[in-house]
């Protein structure tokens, strides 16, 4: 076998190993698994880290589509629409054995893979999806009002609903429908529908408590402050 396909062997294989055992199976028993010796793997990955690394690269940079974060922010179509291909075409790329089963695996060792790809989906379609939906119900841009935590978890509740169904089918094994394009559409239509109502409360919310930070943190007002102390002290 020649070395290149030896290691892109190697690295089939973690995955599916990761997958099952999650990242506290040792190398030493990937490569029994094998039938390698423990020192061709490391003549491949100088590391396990190093493994794990390439197994990050492998199905989670590799499968991020990068045209979801331009779709996102395409004004020139509905927000709904936007959302839901999004979403569709999430769905088809993620929801996958070794890909679910090794992004919790991540989340509970030290390694650091679902921080990093977590990141990711808030950059790119967290974010942007908060700005596009102000716009969408007229309410003031992020630049004039920051952006909420309320907000943002608003949108990862969306995320995370849509990813439950993976988590139960490929970690708790248990049912989820076979077809999902209907839970996305109903999920997208769902959460846009109640943000109507709930988004101009929270954007409100952010505005006053932004206004009321500058208003107490502002150097004029506290220097206007300490010049009224000092004309209001007794004379002599």
């Amino acid at each position: 076998m020649r070395a290149a396909d030896r290691e892109q062997f190697i690295l089939d294989e973690a995955i599916r190993f990761f997958a099952e055992r999650g990242f506290e199976g040792q190398t030493r028993e990937l490569a029994k698994r094998m039938g390698i010796t423990h020192a061709t793997i490391y003549r491949h990955f100088p590391s396990k880290e190093a493994l794990v690394e390439r197994v990050y690269e492998h199905i989670y940079l590799n499968r991020w589509d990068a045209s979801w974060g331009p779709l996102i922010r395409d004004r020139t179509r509905s927000l709904e629409s936007r959302l839901t291909q999004f979403y569709l075409e999430y769905v088809e790329r993620v929801f996958d054995y070794n890909w679910v089963r090794i992004f919790v695996s991540s989340g509970l060792k030290s390694f650091d893979i679902t921080n990093r790809y977590l990141a990711i989906i808030r950059r790119e379609i967290i974010d942007p999806a908060c700005r596009e939906l102000r716009h969408d119900l007229g309410l003031p841009s992020a630049n004039d009002v920051p952006l909420s935590e309320r907000e943002l978890e608003m949108f990862w509740g969306l995320h995370g609903r849509i990813f439950y169904m993976a988590i139960r089918r490929f970690v708790y094994c248990t049912p989820v429908p076979s077809y999902l394009d209907d839970i996305v559409y109903d999920s997208v239509k769902g959460f846009l529908d109640g943000s109507k109502s709930l988004m101009p409360k929270l954007v409100a919310a952010r505005s006053a408590k932004s206004a009321s930070s500058e208003h107490f943190q502002s150097p004029g007002r506290l220097r206007d402050s300490n010049m009224s102390s000092v004309h209001s002290k007794p004379n002599g």
